[in-house]
This record gives structure tokens, C-alpha cells and sequence, in this order.
């Protein structure tokens, strides 16, 4: 299949009129793009740890691991490297390709980089791809990460720069721009996307998807997750997010960034078997495996692999590219 050329000039105007098509010519055009870059029937699979969990200064009006919410978690302290690499080996046994670590920092300190370099470097050791999320880092941090063997870095927008302040007030939506910047120049892979079901409009959607899409470079992985409502942080209660919403941004994100995995992320524990096949067929070629996805409930690894396998889906070392099998 001939491919399009890759954009990077999209309007929102644009956009939203992706979003307001009709839901059979926006899935049909998901797959045509799946389809010119990717093995349609191949998916990708990232386990997700939290090797330092709770306590984190921000005010993320989602997040359970905000200091500033009573959500009744306990702050710890950083994994020791044993038992991460412990955890890296079951992921990869059971079928992961790439492996992420996630720390609740604003940033992280200096003294908290010689371990989890050594973290990147032992689970790389196994063979995975390895992928990390610490909040903010400088370029000189971006280059140790880098330097240690990091292939992606995470570092999400969560939605439009119009509705950021409504969800967040401790770093700003440029924060998150350098980082992935710092990220970008030291030469690592960008996994970044957002979060719907926030009380967002869709043109918020619509413009993150813009600002995603627009970047010199897309970002390699596009994580869309859905709210995780959890008691005692400030989305609690919010309407439930219409599901077909939902399966519109992944199409638009996969039409945006044909050449992406995009990623089911957050929010599958409380999708059934026919919202994530109808994810697949937007577009999704990616999902996180595992029981928990740092601090929330996850859809257990055996239920994964029955659906896979009534849908004719394989795991695939990594989503195949056509472009790799040409």
C-alpha cells in the first residue's frame, strides 16, 4: 500500500472535522493509515512498573500519587534495582517487548540518578526496551538517561494548553514541552499522548492531538488514555466519558500519526471486550500488559491473550512496520 507522507502542518479546524465524521468512514481511514505503516494484526506489549510510588508534589487533579490528595496511598521509597530486574524478567516472559519505569518526582534528584541508571542499564541487559517516566528532566539529564541505554521517554501532555490550568498548576504546559525537547535532543524515542474523560471539550482533544501531531518529529509512541476516576482526588464523579468518544481519538490520533504506535493506556481495567476490539480497529496497535498500571487496576495478562486470540491478534516483538517487511 502506497504510504502518504507523514504531516506536520494540521490545524485544528482541520481536525475537528476528522472528529466529526461519521464513525465508519473515521475508523475505515484509521485503518487505511494502520495498514500503510504497520502490520494491522500485530501488537505491541509494554509492562509498566512504579519503582517509586506515591508522594509527588504536583497537583494533578487526576493522579493518585499527588502528596496534595488524600487517596489513602502510602508514599515509598524507591525499588532497589533487584527487585526491578526481577519484575523486568517476568514482563519479558510473558511477552513484553519494551519495559517502563515509573517514578511519582516533579523531577529527579541527582542522587536518585546513579540507581536508576543502573535500573536502565540491567534491564536492557535482558534484551527489552526500556522506557522511563521521572517527571521533568534537564538535558543533562536527558543525556545520562540516554547514555545508560534508555530507548523512550515519557513525558505526556495530558490534554489541550487551553484546559491544562484546569488539571494541573504546579509546572506549566511549556514544562512539559522542554522536557520533550531535552528528550528529542539527546536522541531518545518521545511517548507522549493524554488523557480524556477529564471534563475536557473535544476541541481540547482536537488541539492536543494538533499539538502531538505538529511536532518537527512525531512522538514514536502516543499513549490515550482514559480517566481512571479515583476516590479522593478532584475528578472524582465526573460523568463517565461516552466510549465511542474515545475510539474517535484513537482514530484521529492514528490518522494524525500514521507511523506511531498508539497505545491503549489507562482506563482498560473498565473497557469490555468489544470497546478494545473496537480500539484495535481505530487503529490501536499497542497496549500496556500487566496487572497494574502503576497505582491502578489493569486487565490481568491471560484475559489479554484470549481476546488476542478471538480477534486474530498476535504479540509481536515489536508492531511490524511494512516498511521493515518490504
Amino acid at each position: 500500500m502506497m504510504q502518504a507522507p507523514t504531516r506536520h502542518n494540521w490545524t485544528l479546524d482541520e481536525t475537528l472535522s476528522w472528529f466529526a465524521k461519521p464513525m465508519n468512514d473515521l475508523i475505515f481511514e484509521a485503518q487505511m493509515a494502520l495498514r500503510a505503516h504497520f502490520n494491522p494484526n500485530d501488537i505491541q506489549v509494554s509492562t509498566l512498573l512504579s519503582i517509586k510510588t506515591g508522594g509527588c508534589p504536583e497537583d494533578c487533579n487526576y493522579c493518585p500519587q499527588s502528596s496534595k490528595f488524600d487517596t489513602g496511598l502510602k508514599a515509598e521509597k524507591l525499588m532497589d534495582t533487584q527487585t526491578v530486574i526481577a519484575e523486568a524478567t517476568r514482563a519479558k516472559q510473558a511477552g513484553a517487548s519494551r519495559f517502563c519505569m515509573g517514578a511519582a518526582w516533579r523531577s529527579p534528584k541527582e542522587r536518585d540518578m546513579p540507581k536508576v541508571i543502573e535500573m536502565i542499564t540491567q534491564v536492557k541487559a535482558l534484551g527489552l526496551e526500556t522506557c522511563a517516566t521521572f517527571g521533568m528532566i534537564d538535558a543533562n539529564q536527558a543525556t545520562q538517561l540516554k547514555e545508560a541505554g534508555l530507548d523512550y521517554y515519557n513525558h505526556n501532555l495530558d490534554t489541550s494548553e487551553e484546559f491544562y490550568g484546569e488539571i494541573i498548576t504546579t509546572r506549566t504546559y511549556q514544562d512539559r514541552l522542554d522536557t520533550l525537547q531535552h528528550v528529542r535532543n539527546a536522541g531518545m524515542n518521545v511517548c507522549c499522548g493524554g488523557i480524556v474523560g477529564m471534563g475536557e471539550a473535544v476541541h481540547d482533544r482536537a488541539a492536543m492531538l494538533v499539538t502531538l501531531a505538529n511536532m518537527p518529529t512525531h512522538p514514536e509512541s502516543v499513549p490515550i488514555n482514559m480517566l481512571v476516576q479515583v476516590e479522593g482526588t478532584p475528578l472524582k464523579g465526573l460523568a463517565a466519558l461516552d466510549p465511542l468518544d474515545f475510539v474517535r481519538t484513537i482514530a484521529v490520533a492514528r490518522i494524525m500519526m500514521p507511523a506511531s504506535y498508539v497505545r491503549l493506556s489507562a482506563g482498560r481495567e473498565t473497557m469490555d471486550d468489544a470497546l478494545q476490539a473496537l480500539c484495535f480497529a481505530a487503529g490501536a496497535n499497542s497496549i500496556f500488559y500487566g496487572e497494574k498500571l502503576l497505582t491502578t487496576a489493569n486487565p490481568a495478562q491471560h484475559d489479554d491473550m484470549k481476546l488476542f486470540e478471538r480477534l486474530g491478534l498476535k504479540v509481536a516483538s515489536a508492531a511490524s512496520r511494512m516498511s521493515d517487511a518490504a
